[in-house]
């Protein structure tokens, strides 16, 4: 019940416009779970030039799904003997021919980048196999790549102090296992950062999504409305920007604003200088987009060029980093 009044108070109120912020165009980083770790690689190797590292919890490796969903529930989260993952030669061959033909940035950009991956070992949803074809498709192009994976972590968001007992995994797919994921990570993107803050002391806005998805959200399974977190010193101080995507059956609309809240970045956002945007996708069971799990599209409910520049969530996403730095 207490849930239920939450996401109805949550519900009612109003989305504002994004603000602009003259955030740094450089510094940004990206970081996600599940379907939006998958993301989070898709939008970084899309614009490495602009986005200088991520961090993915349980996700791998770009183009894993090849634009069908069969491949993308069975090969690219726990493969076998019938469906392996796809071999680390054909994903390199086309995200070489990708960069060729200036669909995504050059890959020379992605030499140096900044790595940081998860895989729990009580993970049965996605399998550490998995994230370490993720680590090894980074190290094909010399990023600076380190993987964890000797946690007892269910699959979902892994945090200090929130969440479900450690090794579960289920709604709201945040998982207490006394390790900041959200700070470690961090850290490591941007090299040593100042301790987070006692407690949150910036703004949440919940902003409308529309006008970066081509004037009709739903089509593209993004939610009317996002979030972004800017600490008090942003609102005056050129700060950079950090994009953290959920995973499936983990946006607002499933779990109201504990992932926005509870994810852990926005401590240590206010401590140094990091504009959090958090994009948000919903369900969606029309006769065009099929995603009734709300998850990121990394397999093509979207159309062929998903994991692209010209991917309508890659667009929508870049659209609203664009609006933060005006």
């Amino acid at each position: 019940m207490k849930a239920l009044v939450a996401l109805l108070i949550f519900t009612a109120h109003a989305a504002e416009p994004l603000p602009a912020l003259h955030a740094a165009r450089d510094g940004v980083t990206v970081s996600g779970v599940s379907s939006g770790g998958y993301m989070a690689v898709q939008l970084h190797v899309a614009h490495s030039a602009s986005i200088s590292g991520v961090g993915v919890i349980a996700g791998g490796p770009y183009y894993c799904a090849q634009g069908s969903v069969f491949t993308a529930l069975y090969n690219c989260m726990t493969p076998g003997w019938w469906t392996p993952l796809p071999r680390p030669a054909l994903l390199k061959a086309e995200t070489d021919s990708l960069a060729a033909a200036g669909r995504i940035d050059p890959t020379a950009q992605l030499a140096g980048s900044r790595v940081w991956l998860f895989s729990g070992t009580n993970d049965h949803t996605v399998s550490p196999q998995v994230v370490d074809a993720l680590h090894a498709f980074y190290l094909a192009y010399k990023a600076r790549a380190m993987l964890v994976k000797d946690r007892p972590a269910g699959h979902g968001m892994v945090t200090e102090h929130h969440g479900n007992a450690c090794g579960t995994t289920g709604p709201p797919f945040i998982v207490d296992c006394d390790y900041d994921a959200a700070g470690e990570l961090l850290n490591f993107l941007y090299g040593k950062l100042a301790p987070p803050a006692a407690k949150e002391s910036g703004r949440f806005l919940r902003f409308e999504q529309l006008a970066y998805a081509g004037g009709d959200a739903k089509s593209i399974s993004m939610d009317d409305a996002g979030f972004v977190y800017v600490p008090q010193r942003c609102a005056t101080e050129r700060c950079r920007v950090h994009v953290a995507f959920h995973g499936c059956r983990q946006g607002a609309a499933e779990v109201g604003e504990r992932f926005v809240r509870e994810a852990g970045y926005n401590r240590w956002a206010d401590s140094n200088a990091l504009i959090v945007l958090y994009p948000q996708v919903i369900k969606r069971y029309s006769p065009f987009v099929f995603n009734p799990n709300g998850c990121w599209d990394w397999w093509g409910y979207t159309g062929a060029t998903y994991h692209t520049k010209a991917g309508p969530q890659i667009r929508a996403v870049k659209a609203m980093l664009d609006r933060l730095a005006q």
